[in-house]
């Protein structure tokens, strides 16, 4: 009964933060696959919300400030909490970190990624200083 209740919860959680959300998993994709995601989302939403659970909190942190350093984004909010996931092999609940940060577009973001597509930047991909 709990894990459909906490599954509804989930449900209407996502529906409720439009299809600007980007929500990072611990898996082997590239970090500058959510990098251009992200660049992707602001293009179309003017904001991008990151959002990961546990170990995946550092790439979400990276993400950001890897566009924030390139002049791209502005934070414009950080949520941090902790979400109960159930863990079949402990059976019982256990306690993750979760972080959610909202990215706006900085003034200048068309401008930058004009010029990055111009200088023949695949997907308009702005050099990145620091990988």
């Amino acid at each position: 009964m709990e894990a459909i209740t906490e599954g509804v919860n989930n449900i209407n959680i996502s529906e409720s933060h439009k299809k600007n959300r980007i929500q990072v998993s611990n898996t082997k994709k590239p970090l500058f696959f959510y990098v251009n995601l992200a660049k992707r989302y602001m293009q179309q939403h003017n904001e991008v919300e990151l959002s990961a659970l546990g170990m995946a909190i550092a790439t979400v942190v990276t993400v950001a400030e890897i566009l924030k350093n390139n002049g791209l984004a502005d934070e414009r909010k950080i949520m941090t909490s902790t979400v109960d996931i159930k863990d079949d092999s402990r059976g019982r609940p256990v306690q993750k970190a979760k972080i959610e940060i909202l990215l706006g577009k900085t003034a200048n973001f068309d401008e930058l990624m004009a010029a990055a597509a111009a200088e023949g930047g695949e997907n308009g991909d702005v050099e990145e200083n620091n990988a």
